[in-house]
């Protein structure tokens, strides 16, 4: 009797042990999914797929990623033109994929989703005003989340996000929302230098009239994508779904503002102070609505944007605010359609104690992005510019070299192989996601950087309107 009762507790441990997985960074709690980097363990769960970000997660195809995809969304032009694209990837010549899309559609697609779960890894990427909920339920559900910007696009649903994060902790899984801009070469090459005091000196603190950093992001509402003009769905322009663009693209360049200026390092909202905010809108025709959603007619949901029938959309953006010691300022910019030949571009300047490093995307740059670095005008520019051409040799990226713009500026000079494109970037990033599911964490400074950035970007909305 006793060895038939040892051997039940014995069992009942491993069982036990099995089933709870090893702990996570406190030590307390179960992970619900483990990792190891096995072909095909990833499952991936499409949820609704409005935006064509969506499609571009899977434009590669990954060994740690199995070819089935399991997508869950109402019925709708939404999922079809989602899944349109991905079989055009795997319809293409060059490098095509190979992925097999199991599609339900049905008005209970998110209850279908968490009653099967046929997934480990929840992709989102779509309708915003949503996208906080879906992930809070998805998490609860001990699913991964990785979710396409914004996260979240009001004050008021902020709380929301905030509870995702401590739950997804408590069930030991993923939240991480995709930030493509990061891999931009120029970024990265931007943030390098400033790494380096020889080069960089020190941030300025900088003021609200010259902050110590800035960014402009501007877009085009016409646009094509992997070859093809994009068609977006009439809710795009609605800012109740998709958001305005202080809380859209923004989120990017506020994100950048803390990956840069305190790389690595953990940042709270009590770190943030915003000093001003505003909106303006964006006014199109409505041959120019038609001819970007192939739409006759305004949905009913855009009755309140509509003025002498033009559509206003407030996707325009601007933000000035203090992180720390240093004042920023970030602004965002949607307009109809980009001049032949060019497309989105990105301005940014960090402003340091012995020089400048300064992103242009204009008509000189031929819409390349392109940094400069420009000195301060009383340092001994001879020893500067050995310097940087010392330093630049021991950089990660190979290939770097200086061309002289003019005595105290200096023009990086990129390899094309180093210049992939904004699709290229959604690889990268999945690819960065995937090691991070393998370690079972994410970098300490990943979360509390995510609940600040949106923090960020949704507080100014509620000054912003408070404005105008």
């Amino acid at each position: 009797m006793r060895k038939l009762t040892f051997l039940f507790m014995a069992f009942f441990f491993i069982v036990n042990l099995i089933s709870c997985g090893p702990g996570d960074d406190s030590g307390k709690k179960g992970r619900i999914n483990l990792f190891t980097g096995a072909k095909g363990e990833i499952r991936l769960l499409t949820l609704d797929p409005g935006h064509f970000h969506a499609a571009l997660v899977q434009k590669n195809m990954y060994d740690q990623i199995n070819s089935e995809v399991f997508v869950y969304a109402p019925e709708g032009n939404d999922v079809n033109e989602h899944v349109k694209r991905i079989l055009g990837y795997n319809a293409r010549a060059e490098n095509p994929t190979k992925w097999f899309e199991k599609v339900y559609r049905g008005a209970d697609y998110l209850e279908k989703m968490i009653s099967e779960k046929r997934g480990n890894v929840v992709v989102l990427s779509g309708n915003n005003r949503i996208k906080s909920d879906y992930i809070l339920k998805s998490v609860n559900a001990g699913l991964n989340v990785l979710a396409d910007k914004p996260m979240v696009i009001t004050n008021e649903q902020f709380p929301i996000l905030e509870e995702a994060f401590k739950k997804a902790k408590e069930k030991g899984v993923l939240l991480y929302d995709i930030m493509t801009e990061r891999f931009s070469v120029t970024t990265m090459l931007q943030r390098e230098l400033s790494m380096i005091p020889e080069i960089f000196g020190t941030l300025k603190p900088g003021s609200a009239e010259k902050p110590g950093i800035e960014m402009i992001s501007v877009h085009y509402f016409y646009k094509n994508v992997s070859g093809n003009v994009l068609v977006r769905p009439g809710w795009f322009f609605d800012v109740n779904q998709q958001g305005e663009g202080i809380v859209d693209v923004t989120t990017h360049l506020v994100d950048l503002v803390q990956w840069e200026c305190y790389p690595e390092q953990i940042l709270q909202k009590s770190d943030i102070q915003i000093i001003s905010a505003r909106r303006w809108p964006t006014t199109f025709s409505k041959d120019e609505f038609k001819e970007v959603t192939l739409l006759d007619q305004y949905p009913s949901c855009l009755s309140d944007a509509i003025k002498d029938e033009n559509l206003n959309v407030y996707a325009n953006g601007e933000i000035i605010y203090k992180l720390r010691g240093t004042v920023a300022k970030v602004t965002a910019i949607w307009n109809y359609k980009a001049p032949e030949g060019a497309g989105d571009t990105h301005y940014s300047i960090m402003r340091g104690s012995l020089a400048n490093l300064e992103i242009r995307q204009g008509t000189e740059e031929k819409n390349d992005p392109t940094l400069y670095i420009t000195a301060a005008t009383d340092a001994d520019l001879n020893n500067f510019a050995s310097i940087l051409e010392t330093k630049i040799k021991n950089l990660p990226q190979a290939g770097l070299t200086i061309e002289s713009v003019n005595k105290n500026t200096w023009k990086l000079v990129i390899p094309q192989q180093l210049k992939v494109g904004h699709e290229a970037h959604f690889a990268q990033v999945t690819a960065k996601y995937l090691e991070y599911l393998k370690a079972g964490k994410l970098p300490d400074w990943e979360i509390p950087n995510m609940i600040t950035k949106y923090f960020t970007t949704t507080e100014a909305l509620r000054i912003a309107k408070k404005v105008n």
